[in-house]
């Protein structure tokens, strides 16, 4: 190359820092211990010398790509990655393609497919002909439930392995290797700290954060990067919160679990952790509305009013100022007595309309505005409830004929229900007697 090519070629981009550090064997991996430590089930895998498929399920930046990687290395095995959210059948097609080309030369393939659970129903069936007949073994990444997102042919034919967040001490261990890289930087245990913080379990969230303080620190002419360094110098992010995926359902269950197991300090922490990872609080209104129904319900019906009050003061003020109505809300329902009664009624109801036939409405329970109807004999033989005892008609039957003994309603020992209860059972009594009287 001459010296005028040399001179104008362009500049060769750096290697980033999380590239740089990328594991060169499954030794050198930090976390998932639970699968590589000596006897672990990836851990015998290597041992043994068989590669299997699998799906790799975790959350972001816990190494699912590069132990993909380093598995293709220790079997001496072929690597071909897609990723689902670039490619399509077309690219399947040419993967395979170029795995036969491996086969005739004698050489194995593993196909690792980068969130997978973005390819639809007929993009994954593609992979199991490929699958089944050993041309390729298929690794695949996940963050989301296999068991929701993967078709259950493909989960069938790979084992799941669940990778976990790094810990604090894993991330420690990584931020030294990392200022190895910038012998010319120290760090401050706060600032050590707040990198740690900030990942949530992300290594590689991790990584580029001290590579983008580094760089702020080279252009600020510092040597010593600390806590108040980096929150001057960076815009740190919030917390992982993955909006559509299984770590949003995960602490919506945690939040409504913790409304109906009477713990405020549970429902509150977990309002604030969505709040903090960027939920919409307006969708989080909508669900306390609803826990409100389905797990206080009228053991105190003041629940349902509050719950609404909290969704329209959330309106009226935004944030952060209206989130202080919908914590003040949850931890109102976790101390507030609870009832599924009417939520079973409701889903027992439903049930039994789904199968049962269409039954007529007892006729006089009918409406009678025409003459014809009233000769009919609709509503004759109805007792108006207001000129009974009690304003109650002891006796009268509001359900189809065949269904009149069914219950649906159960009211429970607590709060208003309680209550409830006893009137009803009153009720009973009257119905009794009233039967008693005309046979």
């Amino acid at each position: 190359m001459s010296f005028e090519n040399d001179l104008f070629a362009p500049e060769k981009p750096a290697e980033p820092l999380a590239e740089k550090l990328r594991p060169k064997s499954v030794e050198e991996v930090v976390g998932q211990r639970h699968l590589l430590a000596p006897g672990k089930p990836l851990a015998l895998a290597i041992a043994a010398g068989q590669v299997h498929s699998m799906i790799l399920w975790g959350p972001p930046g816990v190494g699912k790509t590069t132990l993909a990687r380093l598995l293709a290395g220790t079997f001496d095995a072929e690597f071909i990655p897609l990723s689902a959210v670039f490619s399509g059948v077309k690219d399947i097609r040419a993967a395979m393609e170029q795995a036969e080309q491996y086969q005739l030369r004698g050489r194995k393939t593993i196909l690792f497919v980068d969130e997978v659970h973005r390819f639809n129903k007929s993009q994954q069936d593609a992979f199991l002909p490929f699958v089944e007949s050993g041309l390729v073994t298929f690794i695949g990444a996940t963050t989301e439930n296999p068991s929701f997102e993967v078709n259950a042919a493909l989960l069938s034919r790979a084992q799941v392995y669940v990778l976990k967040a790094l810990t604090d001490a894993e991330l420690g261990e990584l931020v030294q290797r990392a200022l190895a890289c910038f012998p010319d930087l120290t760090a401050t245990d706060d600032a050590i700290a707040v990198w740690t913080g900030y990942a949530d379990g992300d290594a590689r969230r991790m990584l580029n954060l001290i590579e983008q303080s580094a760089h702020a620190a080279h252009a600020s002419q510092i040597s010593a990067i600390d806590a108040a360094f980096l929150e001057n110098a960076l815009s740190l992010n919030a917390r992982r919160f993955d909006k559509g995926g299984d770590a949003f359902y995960d602490q919506i269950s945690a939040l409504h679990k913790s409304v109906r197991g009477s713990s405020p300090d549970g429902a509150v922490y977990w309002l604030t952790r969505m709040l903090d990872g960027g939920a919409d609080p307006r969708y989080l209104a909508r669900r306390i509305v609803r826990m409100a129904w389905e797990d206080i319900g009228l053991a105190d019906p003041r629940a349902a009013q509050i719950t609404l009050d909290a969704a329209e003061t959330y309106e009226r003020l935004g944030s952060p100022e209206g989130e202080l109505a919908l914590a003040q809300a949850v931890i109102y329902l976790a101390i507030a007595p609870k009832s599924n009664a009417g939520y079973n009624a409701y889903n027992l109801a439903r049930a039994l309309i789904n199968k049962d036939k269409s039954r007529p409405v007892p006729e006089h329970l009918r409406n009678a505005p025409t003459k014809l109807m009233k000769e009919l004999g609709y509503g004759k033989l109805y007792r108006y409830a207001h000129d009974e005892p009690e304003a109650y008609a002891a006796g009268e039957t509001y359900l189809p004929e065949g269904l009149e003994d069914t219950v649906f309603y159960e009211p429970v020992p607590r709060g208003l229900e309680a209550k409830i209860a006893d009137k009803l059972r009153h009720l009973a009594e009257l119905d009794a007697a009233w039967h008693e009287r005309n046979g």
